[in-house]
């Protein structure tokens, strides 16, 4: 299937791209996609170099005619997420995307595509490779681990690079040039609790949420998606106020930057209550189905009997706090931006919930384009946790990337997007982690822009890449290499 896609145009690109998935990259375990980097650099006879933290710079000098340019720095993460569907056979650590041409799109089969962020390191390397594109002289930059943390674009020390202009190829709307981000912080609340014996006369349940659409916590959350952990919650919450129902364990979602699509709960009940519990659940589950089905039409909640009793729950009290933080506790858009139409400014992505074995452990990503407003309702969920006794860490916060409307990149990238397709491109700040804040931290004077072709579903295994999109963006990306700005004097 794969050289179905390596027929498509433009080869160099698709080729890179596949080559690229042979290669499993996920985050926090990019050992093998880091020596393939530098591998390919090598071979070009390119200067390439491995930071500290594993980043990867290759240094093109430009073309005849083109040493006058201003160099430019080309940017792209290594990694990828890791998700698949619960009946999809796959290994992440040791598999390499299988892939598929439906239509206009390239899908993967059953997994994430990786075209988030692999389609913008393809497009780098198949410039770096080339040998009759014009462009000025280029450090290729390759990150690590964007999509858990940043911490390769945080560890990228000053003074490595010599650009004056970064061109990041991590946005996923065509029509789209980037020029600002949300910044980021991880909320994680942890406790423990005595697990007590399950009362005589209990029967077990196993109620599981699934079917969801999932996607990306940062460019999906305004889109009313439903969340697992929260719908979860909610069934919890009806059957312990009305059944006395006792949770076992709870496994629920599984990244942090993906909206979550699947949560499984364990869970007792008294044999009296037994089938009042189903016929009310039932009632339920229609109300959310209701509610959901115009943004969530496949959602699946299905309750059965266990095979066998868990024999140890979580004790009354405890839960009664759990359940309740979790309600109150934010989920989704909390505030829209004044100065951006449509874009959101802040929101928290409930990602993860997991109970079990007398440990809860309940992980968030707060996200907003004001770094105020972030702490802000990182501190709300804080204080929802820390009411329940938990003790609550905030971890992994980078920065937002503020616009700056005076970029002569920015004038570059519009002129020719609309000469190349007769419209105005949307100039816009998006609410997703764009490495660019964090570069510029150490790179204030660099002139910094977002664009990439059309990807849809980033971070579920719906991921797919427009074919015609990526035809236009590579257009678009080979005429911009030709117009960059002249040095200063």
């Amino acid at each position: 299937m794969s050289q179905e896609v390596r027929n498509l145009e433009p080869k160099a690109l698709w080729n890179k791209f596949a080559d690229l998935n042979a290669v499993p990259r996920p985050s926090k375990k990019e050992e093998r996609v880091i020596a393939f980097i530098m591998d390919f650099g090598k071979k070009l006879g390119f200067e390439t170099i491995k930071d500290q933290v594993g980043n990867v710079i290759i240094k093109k000098p430009a073309t005849p005619g083109m040493e006058n340019r201003k160099t430019i720095v080309m940017q792209s993460h290594l990694d990828m997420v890791h998700q698949k569907n619960n009946d999809t056979v796959f290994d992440f650590d040791t598999q390499g995307i299988e892939m598929y041409v439906d239509g206009d799109w390239v899908r993967a089969k059953g997994t994430t595509l990786g075209a988030d962020n692999g389609l913008g390191v393809a497009t780098i390397m198949a410039i770096l490779e080339s040998n009759d594109i014009k462009h000025p002289a280029i450090e290729a930059l390759f990150t690590i681990d964007e999509e858990t943390g940043m911490t390769g674009a945080m560890g990228l020390q000053g003074g490595m690079l010599e650009g004056e202009i970064l061109l990041n190829l991590d946005t996923e709307e065509d029509d789209e040039i980037d020029i600002g981000c949300a910044g980021g912080v991880d909320v994680t609340a942890v406790a423990e609790y005595d697990e007590e014996d399950t009362p005589e006369g209990s029967v077990g349940y196993t109620i599981t949420v699934k079917g969801l659409q999932g996607g990306h916590s940062g460019m999906d959350i305004h889109k009313g998606l439903g969340n697992a952990n929260k719908i979860m919650n909610r069934l919890l919450f009806d059957g312990f106020d009305n059944f006395g129902l006792q949770i076992a364990s709870i496994k629920g979602g599984s990244l942090r930057n993906a909206i979550p699509r699947e949560s499984v709960a364990q869970v007792i009940i008294a044999n009296v209550y037994d089938e009042a519990f189903v016929f009310d659940m039932q009632d339920i589950i229609s109300e959310i189905k209701t509610e959901l089905k115009t943004t969530e039409p496949n959602l699946q909640i299905v309750i059965e009997k266990s095979e066998t009793t868990p024999t140890k729950v979580m004790p009354p009290m405890a839960q009664y706090y759990l359940v309740r933080a979790l309600y109150t506790a934010h989920n989704g858009v909390y505030r829209m931006s004044a100065d951006f139409d449509n874009l959101v400014e802040t929101s928290n992505n409930i990602a993860k919930v997991t109970v079990g074995e007398g440990k809860l452990n309940i992980q968030c990503l707060t996200r907003s384009s004001v770094e105020t407003a972030k702490f802000d309702l990182a501190n709300a969920l804080r204080s929802a946790f820390e009411l329940m006794g938990c003790e609550v860490d905030f971890s992994g916060s980078y920065p937002g990337w503020t616009p700056n409307a005076n970029s002569e990149i920015l004038d570059v990238l519009t002129t020719i997007y609309e000469k190349q397709n007769g419209s105005k491109a949307n100039v816009v700040a998006c609410h997703a982690g764009l490495e660019c804040g964090i570069l510029g931290t150490n790179y204030p004077d660099m002139d910094m822009i977002s664009f990439g072709p059309t990807i849809h579903g980033a971070h579920s295994p719906d991921e797919r890449a427009s074919i015609s999109s990526a035809q236009k963006y590579w257009k678009f990306v080979l005429e911009i290499l030709e117009n960059i700005p002249v040095k200063s004097n």
